[in-house]
C-alpha cells in the first residue's frame, strides 16, 4: 500500500469533523429520556437513550453535553419551573447541535433545554399513578383512617441528621401545653433516587411493630428541597395507601403535592407544621376531656342538690305522715275491737241464748255426745248440769 493512501489518526477524525460539521449546520430540538446524568467540574454530562413503546428496550443511545456557562443557566430556570432537578429516567426536550472533537469523538452539546416538556411527562406519570391508585380502590383509604384522640407514640421517617427532624422533634419537645410526645426515628434517604427503596423498607420495619405507635410522620428538611422525584412513584405511593397507620407528611414542598402527598392521612408543609398538627390534635383532645370532666361534675352537683331537696321535703312531711298512718291504725283497731266484741259469748247470753258444752267443748250436734255423757249448759244466770240418757 503506497504511502499516500495512509491518514494518521487525528487526520481521519479531522475530516469526520469537517463532514458533521458540513451535514449537520444546524441547531437541532431532540426528545429523549435521561439514561444518566451527572455534573462534573460544572458541566453536566448526559447518557440520551430512546426506547421502544411496546418493549421498553432502548433503540437509539447518544451522548450530551452541557458547558459550564450554559449549564448554569439552564439548569436554575429548569429547576424554577419544574420544581426537580435533571435526573436519570426524566423525559426531556433539548435543543443541540453536534460536535466530533478529534480527541473526543462525538457528542450533542445542549444549547437549551424546554421544561415545558418535561413537566408535561412528569404531569401525566403522575396521573398514570393516581389512576392506578384509584383503580385499585386504595387512593383514599388514609383519609378513611381515624387519628387516635391519644395519639402521642409516633413513628417517623427521616434523614438521621436532617435539620428539618431536629425541628420536629425540638417543636413536640417544647410545646406550650407539656404535652408528652414518645418518637422512635426510622431512618430513611428523603432525597434521590433511593428514596422509593428506603422509605418502604422504614414502613416495613413500622408495620413489624404496629402496636407500639398511634401514627407515622413522614419528614424531611435540610437537604435540596427540590428533588422530590422519589416521592412521585408507584410502589410508594401503593405502601402509604395501604398502610393501617394514618400517615401524617411533612416533606417540605411548596410547589405541587407530589403523589405521597396525595394518598397520605395528611399533608403538611414542613416538619414543624407536622409537630404543630400533633400539638393540636392531642390539646383538643385534652380540652374536650376536660369539658368533659366539667359535664360529669355539674350534672353530679346537680344531681346531689335535687336529692338533698327531696330528703327536705320528705324530712318536713314525715311527723305529719307518722301521724296519719297512727291516727289510721288506731280507727282499724276499734274497727277490730268492736267487730270481736260482736262475737263475745257472754253478749249472745244476755240476749236469752243458752250454750251447751261437753269436757269444755261447745256442743253442736247430737252426734258429739252419747248416753251418759255430762254436759253443761250455760245461761244468763247461773249453769246447769246434765246426763244423757
Amino acid at each position: 500500500m503506497e504511502q499516500s493512501h495512509h491518514f494518521s489518526l487525528y487526520a481521519l477524525n479531522a475530516l469526520v469533523h469537517e463532514a458533521v460539521s458540513n451535514a449537520l449546520p444546524d441547531e437541532y430540538w431532540v426528545e429523549a429520556e435521561l439514561a444518566e446524568c451527572r455534573e462534573r467540574n460544572g458541566h453536566c454530562y448526559m447518557e440520551l437513550v430512546e426506547k421502544d413503546e411496546r418493549s421498553n428496550s432502548p433503540i437509539a443511545k447518544a451522548s450530551a453535553k452541557c458547558w459550564r456557562q450554559t449549564w448554569t443557566l439552564l439548569h436554575a430556570t429548569f429547576l424554577r419551573a419544574t420544581g426537580q432537578p435533571l435526573r436519570a429516567g426524566m423525559k426531556v426536550l433539548l435543543r443541540v447541535y453536534p460536535q466530533f472533537h478529534e480527541a473526543y469523538g462525538f457528542s450533542w452539546i445542549v444549547s437549551d433545554i424546554d421544561p415545558t416538556y418535561t413537566i408535561g411527562d412528569l404531569a401525566r406519570r403522575r396521573q398514570e399513578i393516581i389512576k392506578t391508585l384509584k383503580a385499585q380502590g386504595v387512593f383514599d383509604l388514609q383519609r378513611e383512617l381515624r387519628l387516635s384522640p391519644f395519639a402521642q407514640r409516633i413513628a417517623v421517617i427521616s434523614a438521621e441528621s436532617a435539620a428539618g427532624y431536629g425541628d420536629f422533634c425540638r417543636q413536640l419537645l417544647d410545646n406550650e401545653y407539656n404535652l408528652q410526645f414518645h418518637t422512635e426515628l426510622f431512618p430513611a434517604i428523603m432525597q434521590g433516587e433511593r428514596v422509593e427503596q428506603s422509605v418502604i423498607q422504614a414502613l416495613n420495619l413500622i408495620n413489624n411493630r404496629i402496636d407500639d405507635f398511634d401514627a407515622v410522620v413522614i419528614i424531611r428538611g435540610g437537604g435540596a428541597t427540590s428533588d422530590m422525584s422519589g416521592f412521585d412513584t408507584l410502589p410508594l405511593a401503593e405502601n402509604v395507601a395501604n398502610f393501617p397507620l394514618p400517615i401524617i407528611t411533612g416533606i417540605g414542598h411548596d410547589r405541587d403535592e407530589c403523589v405521597l402527598d396525595m394518598v397520605s392521612h395528611t399533608r403538611v408543609k414542613t416538619p414543624t407544621a407536622a409537630a404543630t398538627l400533633l400539638i393540636t390534635h392531642l390539646c383538643n383532645t385534652l380540652q374536650q376531656v376536660a369539658d368533659a370532666e366539667n359535664v360529669i361534675a355539674h350534672y353530679a352537683l346537680d344531681r346531689l342538690q335535687r336529692h338533698r331537696l327531696q330528703l327536705e321535703h320528705i324530712t318536713t312531711l314525715l311527723p305529719h305522715l307518722a301521724q296519719r298512718l297512727m291516727t289510721e291504725a288506731h280507727h282499724s283497731l276499734e274497727r277490730i275491737q268492736l267487730k270481736l266484741e260482736g262475737y263475745d259469748p257472754q253478749l249472745l247470753l244476755q240476749r236469752g241464748y243458752s250454750i251447751t258444752l261437753h269436757n269444755g267443748q261447745i256442743v253442736k250436734s247430737p252426734q258429739d255426745v252419747k248416753s251418759g255423757d255430762e254436759i253443761e249448759t250455760r245461761l244468763k244466770q247461773g249453769t246447769i248440769k246434765s246426763i244423757i240418757q
